[in-house]
Order: C-alpha cells, then structure tokens, then sequence
C-alpha cells in the first residue's frame, strides 16, 4: 500500500478511536485501541517497538520506542496533554531520522476535537543520510 492510501486509512483510525473514547485517557489506552483499529482495517501494526540508537559507531542502550509502527513505514506517535508542543514534532521527526522513515503522525487525543495543526500533525523526515 503506497504512503497516501496508508495515511488515508490511519487518520481515519485515529478519528475512530477519538470518536468511541473520546479525551482525557491515558495514551497507553489509545495505543491499544488504535493498533486494534489498525488491524481491523487489515493494517499491519506493531506497538512499542525498539529502533536502536547508535552513536560514533556505537550501540546506545537507551534506544527508544516507537508507540506504532505501521507496515513498517510510518510512525506514530501518541500524546495525551494539555497541547502539542514544538519539542513533540521535534521528537516524531528524531524518530524518523534514526529510523530512517520519511512519515509520521503526531496525534493528542486530550483535546475536544481531533483537527489538523493543532492536535494532528504528519511529519516529513526530507533527512538525508
């Protein structure tokens, strides 16, 4: 599946979730229910998965976690705060880099309303290595 018709169908996911659950739960309990809303759509997804960080040539062991993973090609990465911040895509788009992905989603679900540039940001990694 190419990365528009993969975007397409998580955003219409996060938007399921937030329908059924709406704010104000922690973001353990819509990672579970958007990875079961991603595999309901025949979408491969994995919670929690490791992307090791290496520096000078080193492994470092505090790599970190990525919340999902989508068919191995698109991060996302959830929240559930007052707001969004700048260090919030700083972190998505240092994920993409180490990961050498090219998209992901910011998404927060503590928010009245799941829009565009205020609680749902995709993320293009342009980083060349």
């Amino acid at each position: 599946m190419d990365l528009e018709n993969l975007s397409y169908k998580i955003r219409s996911a996060i938007f399921e979730v937030f329908k059924e659950l709406g704010p104000g739960l922690l973001e353990s309990v819509y990672e579970i229910a958007l990875l079961k809303e991603l595999v309901l759509l025949g979408i491969q997804a994995k919670s929690q998965v490791v992307v090791p960080v290496f520096y000078k040539g080193e492994y470092l062991e505090s790599g970190f976690r990525i919340d999902i993973l989508v068919e191995n090609k698109i991060i996302i990465e959830i929240k559930s705060i007052k707001e969004l911040e700048d260090v919030h895509k700083k972190q998505l788009l240092t994920y993409l880099k180490l990961s050498e992905l090219q998209l992901g989603f910011l998404v927060n679900f503590n928010t009245n309303l799941i829009q565009d540039k205020v609680s749902l940001f995709r993320i293009v990694n342009n980083y060349q290595q």
